[in-house]
């Protein structure tokens, strides 16, 4: 009889377990299609502060957006302060839009080091040697850079650098690669190596490395935030190595995908907007599972030749996660509205699945969860 009374309880216990997990689950909230896509949705803004950042509070309110750049100078105000003060006050912005969000941003900026840097002596960071400098140096060098960019971003409260370049060295002219000093050889090789050392270094402080800007922009002729690069006579398949190296290995990374035109890889689309890059390549042959970031959407090498709606809805369907707009090189306060509206209709219209936004929502989640921004069973709303 014991044994019959213990046996009913445990099936009492049983039921009751699975009682409550139903309703837990029916508890919890339904992602909804405009909350998935404003993930998707990296903004640059005006404002040091609360008030002057006031257009940005309402897109993380209104849109629920994943994340943020910050930028150090206005492009198109030369003498007007865009995001950065100070480390004290850079560090309460970030507190302020954390605040504000229901679900932890992704704080992105670009400290590479050298010329390409956010952070300068005179807010509080002496900064790092270029790129080119660290590769003539013992590899122990790139860590360190990486681990004091690392320390420095965390206090902060940045999460994420677009940072380091992968790029390899092939046109020393390269008026936004090598001429810049951005490449740290032209042994790719080598560029793996102290590229994954940087990233490491800043890994030990939570920060998370943006590798780019894939498939290779360092035999690039011209500069893409000024035209469409044509690397199709100058690009080879070793720009490749340092990412093939490094995707999917342990730091927590992101790969951006810059705006270079490649007739050997797609004769129609920009490598941003373009499928046989993106999913094809990226994914599917090199099979890489992570975060693929678009490079600024507002570049002139995509708005030559598209709308800020058309390049958004094009990037989805290439396989992008995120779509960045830096919102600096032009400024439109609604274009985080657009870009949502864009992308949401052409679920609606059938231009853009249900899964490959869910695809999309589901990578940004992980990584968050990867980097300690999301804890686990905390569902995103």
């Amino acid at each position: 009889m014991q044994k019959i009374l213990a046996y009913c309880v445990l099936v009492v216990l049983l039921v009751l377990q699975s009682f409550a997990a139903q309703a837990e689950e029916a508890a919890a909230p339904e992602v909804s299609l405009k909350t998935m896509v404003g993930q998707m949705v990296m903004a640059g803004f005006r404002g040091e502060g609360a008030t002057s950042a006031h257009v940005l509070l309402r897109d993380i309110k209104q849109h629920k957006i994943g994340g943020v750049i910050l930028f150090e100078k206005d492009a198109l105000r030369p003498q007007a302060v865009r995001n950065i003060v100070s480390k004290e006050q850079v560090h309460d912005l970030v507190t302020i839009l954390q605040d504000c969000s229901e679900t932890p941003l992704l704080v992105a900026i670009d400290q590479e080091g050298g010329k390409v840097c956010r952070f300068k002596p005179v807010h509080g960071f002496a900064g790092t040697p270029s790129a080119q400098k660290l590769g003539k140096n013992p590899v122990s060098e790139a860590f360190s850079a990486g681990e004091q960019t690392g320390a420095f971003l965390h206090q902060v409260g940045i999460n994420l650098n677009f940072a380091p370049v992968l790029d390899v060295n092939i046109n020393p002219e390269s008026p936004v690669i090598g001429a810049v000093e951005r490449s740290f050889s032209d042994d790719p090789a080598k560029v793996a190596m102290y590229g994954h050392a940087f990233a490491q270094g800043m890994a030990r402080h939570g920060v998370i490395a943006g590798y780019k800007h894939f498939p290779g922009h360092g035999s690039a002729l011209t500069d893409s935030h000024k035209g469409l690069p044509d690397v199709t006579e100058t690009w080879s398949t070793r720009e490749l190595v340092p990412f093939i190296e490094l995707l999917d290995k342990e730091p927590a990374h992101v790969i951006m995908v810059g705006h270079l035109y490649n007739r050997s890889l797609d004769t129609d689309c920009p490598t941003s907007l373009s499928y046989a890059v993106v999913t094809e390549l990226l994914r599917t042959q090199l099979k890489y599972n992570g975060v693929v970031v678009t490079d600024d959407l507002q570049m002139d090498a995509i708005m030559n030749e598209y709308s800020i709606e058309e390049a958004a809805v094009k990037a989805v369907q290439a396989g992008c996660d995120i779509l960045l707009v830096g919102n600096n090189m032009e400024y439109d306060p609604d274009v985080v509205c657009k870009i949502v509206t864009a992308v949401t209709w052409a679920v609606h219209n059938g231009d853009v699945t249900l899964e490959r936004i869910e695809e999309s929502y589901n990578r940004i989640k992980q990584l968050k969860r990867n980097a300690g921004l999301l804890v686990e069973n905390v569902v995103m709303h």
